[in-house]
Protein backbone atom coordinates (compact mmCIF):
# COMPACT_ATOMS: atom_id res chain seq x y z
CA UNK A 1 0.00 0.00 0.00
CA UNK A 2 1.41 3.40 -1.03
CA UNK A 3 2.07 5.81 1.82
CA UNK A 4 0.95 9.39 1.17
CA UNK A 5 2.92 11.79 3.39
CA UNK A 6 1.58 15.02 4.86
CA UNK A 7 3.34 17.82 2.97
CA UNK A 8 3.68 21.48 3.90
CA UNK A 9 4.53 23.99 1.15
CA UNK A 10 5.88 27.48 1.79
CA UNK A 11 6.11 30.38 -0.63
CA UNK A 12 7.88 33.45 0.79
CA UNK A 13 10.13 34.39 -2.12
CA UNK A 14 7.85 37.15 -3.36
CA UNK A 15 5.74 40.04 -2.08
CA UNK A 16 2.68 37.87 -1.37
CA UNK A 17 3.35 34.88 0.84
CA UNK A 18 1.32 31.68 1.15
CA UNK A 19 1.33 28.21 2.67
CA UNK A 20 -0.43 25.02 1.61
CA UNK A 21 -0.74 21.43 2.78
CA UNK A 22 -1.28 18.23 0.88
CA UNK A 23 -1.53 14.51 1.44
CA UNK A 24 0.70 13.09 -1.24
CA UNK A 25 -0.24 15.01 -4.40
CA UNK A 26 -3.73 15.82 -3.13
CA UNK A 27 -3.78 19.50 -2.09
CA UNK A 28 -6.03 20.01 0.92
CA UNK A 29 -5.89 23.78 1.35
CA UNK A 30 -3.91 26.93 0.67
CA UNK A 31 -3.72 30.14 2.72
CA UNK A 32 -2.53 33.40 1.17
CA UNK A 33 -1.19 36.03 3.55
CA UNK A 34 -3.41 39.06 4.14
CA UNK A 35 -1.10 41.70 2.66
CA UNK A 36 2.28 42.07 0.93
CA UNK A 37 5.48 41.54 2.92
CA UNK A 38 3.73 39.84 5.85
CA UNK A 39 5.88 36.71 5.83
CA UNK A 40 7.42 36.99 9.31
CA UNK A 41 4.20 38.25 10.88
CA UNK A 42 1.83 35.61 9.49
CA UNK A 43 3.70 32.46 8.53
CA UNK A 44 3.48 30.60 11.86
CA UNK A 45 -0.16 31.53 12.43
CA UNK A 46 -1.02 30.51 8.86
CA UNK A 47 0.69 27.13 9.26
CA UNK A 48 -1.00 26.52 12.61
CA UNK A 49 -4.43 27.46 11.30
CA UNK A 50 -4.23 25.35 8.15
CA UNK A 51 -3.08 22.30 10.13
CA UNK A 52 -5.85 22.80 12.70
CA UNK A 53 -8.48 22.77 9.94
CA UNK A 54 -7.54 19.17 9.18
CA UNK A 55 -6.76 18.10 12.76
CA UNK A 56 -3.05 17.81 12.07
CA UNK A 57 -0.03 18.93 14.06
CA UNK A 58 3.45 20.12 13.04
CA UNK A 59 4.88 16.78 14.14
CA UNK A 60 2.74 15.09 11.47
CA UNK A 61 4.53 16.90 8.63
CA UNK A 62 6.80 14.47 6.77
CA UNK A 63 7.89 16.71 3.91
CA UNK A 64 8.34 20.45 3.52
CA UNK A 65 8.48 21.98 0.05
CA UNK A 66 9.88 25.48 -0.37
CA UNK A 67 10.34 28.03 -3.11
CA UNK A 68 14.10 28.54 -2.96
CA UNK A 69 14.65 31.51 -5.28
CA UNK A 70 15.66 33.62 -6.96
CA UNK A 71 13.64 36.26 -5.17
CA UNK A 72 13.47 38.28 -1.97
CA UNK A 73 16.58 37.73 0.14
CA UNK A 74 14.67 38.01 3.40
CA UNK A 75 11.82 35.83 2.19
CA UNK A 76 14.16 33.11 0.97
CA UNK A 77 15.98 33.04 4.29
CA UNK A 78 12.66 32.60 6.10
CA UNK A 79 11.67 29.52 4.07
CA UNK A 80 15.11 27.89 4.15
CA UNK A 81 15.51 28.45 7.89
CA UNK A 82 12.06 27.07 8.62
CA UNK A 83 12.70 24.01 6.44
CA UNK A 84 15.97 23.27 8.24
CA UNK A 85 14.31 23.77 11.62
CA UNK A 86 11.51 21.34 10.77
CA UNK A 87 14.07 18.80 9.60
CA UNK A 88 15.95 19.05 12.90
CA UNK A 89 12.78 18.93 14.98
CA UNK A 90 10.82 16.38 13.02
CA UNK A 91 13.14 14.79 10.43
CA UNK A 92 10.96 16.31 7.71
CA UNK A 93 12.39 15.83 4.24
CA UNK A 94 13.02 18.99 2.22
CA UNK A 95 12.23 19.72 -1.41
CA UNK A 96 13.40 23.02 -2.95
CA UNK A 97 11.91 24.26 -6.22
CA UNK A 98 12.86 27.13 -8.49
CA UNK A 99 10.78 30.26 -7.86
CA UNK A 100 10.66 31.22 -11.54
CA UNK A 101 9.31 27.75 -12.33
CA UNK A 102 6.64 28.25 -9.66
CA UNK A 103 5.56 31.51 -11.29
CA UNK A 104 5.58 29.89 -14.74
CA UNK A 105 3.18 27.23 -13.46
CA UNK A 106 0.60 30.01 -13.01
CA UNK A 107 0.31 30.05 -16.81
CA UNK A 108 -1.45 26.69 -16.54
CA UNK A 109 -4.18 28.37 -14.49
CA UNK A 110 -4.41 31.18 -17.06
CA UNK A 111 -4.82 28.70 -19.93
CA UNK A 112 -7.32 26.63 -17.97
CA UNK A 113 -9.45 29.72 -17.25
CA UNK A 114 -9.33 30.83 -20.89
CA UNK A 115 -10.27 27.35 -22.11
CA UNK A 116 -13.18 27.20 -19.67
CA UNK A 117 -14.44 30.58 -20.87
CA UNK A 118 -14.07 29.52 -24.51
CA UNK A 119 -15.88 26.24 -23.85
CA UNK A 120 -18.74 28.07 -22.17
CA UNK A 121 -19.02 30.50 -25.05
CA UNK A 122 -18.83 27.70 -27.63
CA UNK A 123 -21.62 25.72 -25.98
CA UNK A 124 -23.98 28.66 -26.10
CA UNK A 125 -23.08 30.10 -29.52
CA UNK A 126 -21.86 27.28 -31.79
CA UNK A 127 -24.98 25.47 -32.95
CA UNK A 128 -22.97 23.15 -35.23
CA UNK A 129 -21.30 21.52 -32.22
CA UNK A 130 -22.98 18.89 -30.09
CA UNK A 131 -23.83 19.91 -26.54
CA UNK A 132 -20.64 20.04 -24.45
CA UNK A 133 -18.35 19.53 -27.47
CA UNK A 134 -15.65 22.15 -27.97
CA UNK A 135 -13.18 22.57 -30.80
CA UNK A 136 -9.73 21.57 -29.56
CA UNK A 137 -7.83 24.41 -31.20
CA UNK A 138 -5.55 26.89 -29.40
CA UNK A 139 -6.92 30.41 -29.48
CA UNK A 140 -5.00 33.57 -30.16
CA UNK A 141 -4.83 34.20 -26.40
CA UNK A 142 -3.23 30.84 -25.66
CA UNK A 143 0.46 31.37 -24.76
CA UNK A 144 3.08 29.21 -26.45
CA UNK A 145 6.08 31.05 -25.00
CA UNK A 146 6.27 32.79 -21.62
CA UNK A 147 8.82 34.57 -19.45
CA UNK A 148 8.79 35.12 -15.71
CA UNK A 149 9.90 38.50 -14.38
CA UNK A 150 11.05 39.15 -10.79
CA UNK A 151 12.48 42.44 -9.58
CA UNK A 152 16.17 42.16 -8.65
CA UNK A 153 16.49 45.90 -7.85
CA UNK A 154 18.74 48.53 -9.43
CA UNK A 155 17.13 48.14 -12.84
CA UNK A 156 17.75 44.41 -13.11
CA UNK A 157 15.35 41.46 -13.13
CA UNK A 158 15.49 37.72 -12.55
CA UNK A 159 14.16 36.26 -15.80
CA UNK A 160 13.59 32.79 -17.27
CA UNK A 161 11.77 31.81 -20.47
CA UNK A 162 9.68 28.74 -21.27
CA UNK A 163 8.15 27.06 -24.31
CA UNK A 164 4.84 25.25 -24.04
CA UNK A 165 5.41 21.50 -24.27
CA UNK A 166 2.86 20.01 -26.65
CA UNK A 167 4.33 16.50 -26.69
CA UNK A 168 3.18 13.71 -24.39
CA UNK A 169 6.69 13.28 -22.99
CA UNK A 170 6.90 14.11 -19.32
CA UNK A 171 9.89 14.99 -17.19
CA UNK A 172 10.30 18.60 -18.31
CA UNK A 173 9.91 21.65 -16.11
CA UNK A 174 6.54 22.51 -14.58
CA UNK A 175 5.06 19.04 -14.55
CA UNK A 176 5.53 18.49 -18.28
CA UNK A 177 3.65 21.63 -19.36
CA UNK A 178 6.52 24.09 -19.84
CA UNK A 179 10.05 23.45 -21.07
CA UNK A 180 12.61 25.97 -19.84
CA UNK A 181 14.39 27.37 -22.89
CA UNK A 182 16.30 30.18 -21.14
CA UNK A 183 17.76 29.58 -17.67
CA UNK A 184 17.38 31.84 -14.64
CA UNK A 185 19.34 34.97 -15.53
CA UNK A 186 19.94 38.50 -14.35
CA UNK A 187 18.93 40.98 -17.08
CA UNK A 188 17.73 44.50 -17.74
CA UNK A 189 14.46 45.15 -19.58
CA UNK A 190 16.27 46.35 -22.76
CA UNK A 191 18.41 43.20 -22.76
CA UNK A 192 15.30 41.05 -22.47
CA UNK A 193 13.47 42.87 -25.27
CA UNK A 194 16.47 42.65 -27.57
CA UNK A 195 16.60 38.90 -27.13
CA UNK A 196 12.93 37.95 -26.97
CA UNK A 197 10.71 40.67 -28.47
CA UNK A 198 11.68 40.20 -32.12
CA UNK A 199 9.94 36.87 -32.74
CA UNK A 200 6.80 36.84 -34.89
CA UNK A 201 5.04 34.89 -32.14
CA UNK A 202 4.29 36.84 -28.95
CA UNK A 203 5.94 36.11 -25.65
CA UNK A 204 3.71 36.37 -22.59
CA UNK A 205 5.04 37.87 -19.37
CA UNK A 206 4.07 37.21 -15.76
CA UNK A 207 5.71 37.79 -12.40
CA UNK A 208 5.45 40.55 -9.82
CA UNK A 209 8.54 42.25 -11.21
CA UNK A 210 5.96 43.76 -13.55
CA UNK A 211 4.13 45.47 -10.71
CA UNK A 212 6.06 48.73 -11.01
CA UNK A 213 7.92 48.10 -14.27
CA UNK A 214 5.35 46.75 -16.73
CA UNK A 215 5.70 49.77 -19.03
CA UNK A 216 9.39 49.21 -19.75
CA UNK A 217 8.66 45.69 -21.01
CA UNK A 218 6.04 46.80 -23.54
CA UNK A 219 6.68 45.88 -27.17
CA UNK A 220 4.65 44.81 -30.22
CA UNK A 221 5.25 41.10 -29.62
CA UNK A 222 4.97 41.17 -25.82
CA UNK A 223 1.74 40.23 -24.04
CA UNK A 224 0.94 40.40 -20.33
CA UNK A 225 -1.08 37.93 -18.30
CA UNK A 226 -3.57 39.33 -15.81
CA UNK A 227 -2.00 40.55 -12.57
CA UNK A 228 -3.66 37.79 -10.55
CA UNK A 229 -1.23 35.32 -12.18
CA UNK A 230 1.94 37.25 -11.32
CA UNK A 231 2.71 36.00 -7.79
CA UNK A 232 4.10 32.52 -7.03
CA UNK A 233 1.81 30.37 -4.89
CA UNK A 234 2.37 27.61 -2.38
CA UNK A 235 -0.05 25.33 -4.27
CA UNK A 236 2.29 25.38 -7.27
CA UNK A 237 5.26 24.78 -4.98
CA UNK A 238 3.43 21.59 -4.02
CA UNK A 239 2.74 20.75 -7.67
CA UNK A 240 6.39 21.02 -8.70
CA UNK A 241 7.71 19.64 -5.42
CA UNK A 242 5.64 16.47 -5.67
CA UNK A 243 7.37 15.57 -8.94
CA UNK A 244 10.80 15.98 -7.32
CA UNK A 245 9.69 13.99 -4.28
CA UNK A 246 8.54 11.10 -6.48
CA UNK A 247 12.00 11.15 -8.07
CA UNK A 248 13.54 11.15 -4.57
CA UNK A 249 15.27 14.50 -5.20
CA UNK A 250 15.36 15.67 -1.60
CA UNK A 251 17.77 18.34 -0.39
CA UNK A 252 20.64 17.87 2.00
CA UNK A 253 19.63 20.08 4.97
CA UNK A 254 23.27 20.79 5.80
CA UNK A 255 24.12 22.23 2.39
CA UNK A 256 20.76 23.77 1.47
CA UNK A 257 21.05 27.48 0.69
CA UNK A 258 18.73 29.96 -1.03
CA UNK A 259 19.22 30.52 -4.76
CA UNK A 260 19.99 34.23 -4.60
CA UNK A 261 21.43 34.35 -8.14
CA UNK A 262 23.32 37.43 -6.99
CA UNK A 263 24.73 38.56 -3.68
CA UNK A 264 22.51 40.48 -1.24
CA UNK A 265 23.02 44.23 -1.27
CA UNK A 266 24.31 44.68 2.27
CA UNK A 267 25.43 48.10 3.41
CA UNK A 268 27.63 48.46 6.47
CA UNK A 269 27.01 51.63 8.42
CA UNK A 270 30.04 53.64 9.43
CA UNK A 271 30.23 56.27 12.11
Amino acid sequence: MTHNPLVLAIETSSRIGSVAIAVGKNILAETIFSAPIRHSAEIFTAIGDILDRFSRKPCNIEQIHISAGPGSFTGLRISVTLAKTMHLANAAKIIAVDTLDVIAANANDYIKEKNTTTASHSESSCSHLAHGQVEDQPGKDSPEKIATIVDAKRGHFFIAAYQRNTSSTQGTDNNGTWKKIFPDSLMTAPQFLKQFAHDEHPIWLLGDGLLYYKDIFKADTVRFMDEKYWSPRASNVLLLGSEKALANKFEDPLTLTPNYLLRPDIKIKTR
